[in-house]
């Protein structure tokens, strides 16, 4: 008698992605579980907060410069993701559409800045910026990130390339040159793509924590990942509001992401990058 091992075998690999699943979000479920519970039942055995608590909100919101380091973060992952956009479309563009000499080198010159660290470019990212007078402001925090497009120009570009030639042919019969194929053709059937790329861009800038150290260490010019680092030092002693206001910081990112998540992944399938 041959039994079925079908049905096993998914329920046992959906079993081994729902562990990994749990070991990813325990951090988090834990942080959110403490960002509720009093200051003295927060190292308890017990992980879930009884009574539920909102003092660690309270304190966090009230002592702490939220609003003005979500808006710096905002402003800044908003430029970041922008000036990322136009970057990558025109330059994915340029690589499929148009013929020069040099253009496999300059593919190649983009897949290798895709392998290299953003951290190498630290100190000659902060030299220039310092040079301009751009310390504690927003040119110098978001001028800097904008080279680190290259994994949304190869996106792009595989999306674009998969656009059907008659388009393009359809489009140079109407008398329409390169810029009005790309405005009238190009982006409408590029929008999928190019609001996962900005959504991945947004989600990066908004965690990156380094550059915003060196650039902007002030609170009135810093993002928010910088924000609860200082906020660290003035509430060491009681990680509960801490806590809450990570989770606070988390919010606008978690709900970027589940708006979006089918997209980021549909993007990524008709790109053939894997």
């Amino acid at each position: 008698m041959i039994t079925p091992r079908g049905p096993w075998r998914r329920a046992g690999r959906h079993g081994l992605l729902g562990l990994a699943c749990f070991v990813l979000l325990f951090p988090v479920l834990w942080a959110l579980s403490g960002s509720f519970k009093r200051p003295d039942d927060l190292f308890a055995a017990d992980p879930l907060p009884s009574p539920v608590s909102l003092d660690n909100y309270q304190v966090a919101i009230e002592q702490f410069p939220l609003p003005r380091l979500l808006l710096n973060t905002l402003i800044t992952a908003a430029g970041v993701t922008a000036g990322d956009l136009v970057i990558a479309t025109l330059a994915a563009y340029a690589l499929v559409r148009l013929r020069f000499r040099g253009s496999a080198a300059l593919l190649a010159t983009i897949v290798v800045a895709l392998l290299i660290p953003a951290q190498t470019l630290i100190i000659p990212q902060f030299l220039l910026v310092a040079r301009l007078h751009w310390l504690d402001s927003y040119p110098g925090l978001i001028m800097p990130q904008l080279g680190g497009c290259a994994l949304a120009v190869l996106l792009l570009r595989q999306n674009i390339r998969a656009i059907p030639d008659e388009l393009f042919a359809a489009a140079q019969l109407d008398g329409a040159n390169s810029l009005r194929t790309l405005w009238h053709v190009v982006l409408p059937l590029l929008w999928p793509a190019l609001g996962a790329v900005a959504i991945l861009q947004f989600i990066t800038t908004w965690n990156e924590y380094l550059w915003p150290m060196l650039a902007a260490p002030t609170p009135q010019h810093t993002t928010i990942q910088m924000g609860l680092t200082l906020f660290t030092n003035t509430e060491g002693s009681n990680p509960g509001p801490l806590l809450a206001a990570a989770m606070l910081a988390t919010l606008p990112v978690v709900a970027v992401y589940l708006v979006a998540a089918r997209r980021i992944t549909a993007a990524f399938l008709h790109s053939g990058l894997r």
